[in-house]
């Protein structure tokens, strides 16, 4: 899915928010070493209360790893020999297409995510209004950046219509852009940890985390690409 602040920005860059180098390596060992083993102990408590070799848990695994995958390679693809706008008759209609089988897609994770933590324990300690409503909330602010971030877009904005040759014309700034980078991304995350939260559940967590991982990795496949295709296009714009 589109996740661009506009032209010349592709995609919103990742490591927008990198720390920064601290007073002196003496601070920062034991600070990175300590988070390290938070890290590390927070994961080892959640796979003690998550199968992961349950069918359903694996499912949503792969549902979660596909989604951006087949959206870079068929965008990609369509970049570069223009198949899907031959196809469909015109680059818009192609988009569109695109868009609709990922939105499918997206519904079929968000099911598989649901089952798998159905199929897994809860948590008895989260299992409490307070943890729910704090759910809610953290997914009422997912939703609210991924709608956001489509009304600033528009719909081949955010399916991808550069690899289309669809192109925005400037840079958007407004809300959520001006607050967060890859809002889309970012809110789509928010309202899994929220769901997760709601139902108590650790494998929701630790999907969660999947989902984070896959965006990362997806923020940085896709980038430095869409970076290219705006670059090309104002050097076109300079040669006339």
């Amino acid at each position: 899915m589109r996740q661009r602040a506009g032209t010349g920005a592709g995609r919103e860059r990742a490591g927008a928010g990198r720390g920064q180098t601290g007073a002196g390596s003496a601070c920062l060992c034991p600070r990175t070493s300590g988070a390290h083993s938070v890290d590390v102990a927070a994961m080892v408590w959640l796979f003690g209360y998550v199968d992961v070799t349950d069918t359903g848990f694996m499912v949503a695994v792969l549902s979660i790893a596909f989604n951006p995958l087949f959206w870079n390679v068929v965008a990609r693809w369509e970049h570069k020999t223009r198949a899907l706008s031959q196809i469909f008759g015109s680059p818009h209609a192609a988009c569109y297409c695109l868009g609709v089988a990922i939105l499918v897609l997206n519904c079929v994770r968000s099911h598989c995510f649901t089952e798998a933590m159905k199929s897994q324990p809860k948590l008895e300690s989260w299992d409490c209004l307070w943890t729910y409503y704090t759910g809610l909330a953290i997914s009422a602010v997912g939703t609210l950046f991924v709608i956001s971030s489509f009304l600033a877009l528009g719909f081949t904005g955010t399916f991808l219509g550069d690899y289309f040759g669809i192109l925005m014309e400037e840079k958007v700034t407004s809300f959520p852009f001006s607050i967060l980078d890859n809002p889309m991304y970012w809110g789509s995350t928010a309202i899994y940890l929220g769901w997760s939260l709601m139902h108590a559940s650790p494998a929701g967590l630790l999907l969660t985390a999947v989902v984070a991982i896959s965006y990362t990795i997806a923020v940085l496949y896709e980038g430095p690409f869409t970076e290219e295709i705006y670059r090309r296009k104002q050097k076109g714009v300079k040669s006339k």
